[in-house]
């Protein structure tokens, strides 16, 4: 294993069993609705590709892209960067995200889409740091309750790296010390 990684957290494998788990409830709940799934880039594009080819029923995508962090921690602010192309008045929203971790981010993107007039504003975490919550906010669909740990790969990032990597490995203190 490469140095700068603890321990690999999910694996290839797993990650595939999630996107199929979650695919199909997803398919289920949002059968013969009017579903838009909103990535939040960059770090869930990679999970979204791949949860996408696993739902069954009709969907469109769109893109956000806000932050709140500031190398490994949060900086209690979101910031805005780019805005949905596609009105979401109507829709059913299902955001798609990489991590739950504050919950500082989800909670703005929910309140910003609600005052839209979307139909429903739902959240699928491919992982979720449930002890780390600083926002009151669950998602509706998780892949993987996670420890508070840094984590990288299969999108998440560290300084823009790792995000090819294809499992989750928790990032060695030593590289962000």
């Amino acid at each position: 294993m490469n140095k700068d990684f603890k321990e690999i957290l999910v694996s290839k494998e797993e990650i595939k069993e999630i996107c199929e788990r979650l695919g199909k409830e997803i398919s289920k709940d949002y059968e013969g609705k009017k579903l838009l799934l909103v990535s939040v880039l960059k770090g869930a594009v990679v999970f979204l590709a791949d949860l996408m080819r696993e739902i069954t029923c009709d969907c469109s995508i769109d893109f956000l892209s806000v932050s709140s962090y500031d190398g490994v921690k949060t900086s209690g602010h979101v910031n805005f960067k780019k805005d949905l192309d596609v009105n979401p008045e109507g829709y059913d929203i299902l955001i798609v995200e990489d991590i739950l971790d504050s919950g500082l981010t989800l909670s703005y993107l929910k309140k910003v889409l609600e005052d839209r007039k979307a139909n429903s504003i739902k959240v699928c975490a491919f992982l979720d740091k449930p002890t780390n919550h600083k926002a009151d906010i669950n998602a509706e669909y998780v892949g993987k309750v996670v420890p508070d740990e840094f984590v990288v790969g299969y999108g998440l990032d560290y300084n823009e790296k790792y995000r090819n990597l294809p499992f989750v490995a928790v990032l060695s203190p030593e590289v962000y010390a």
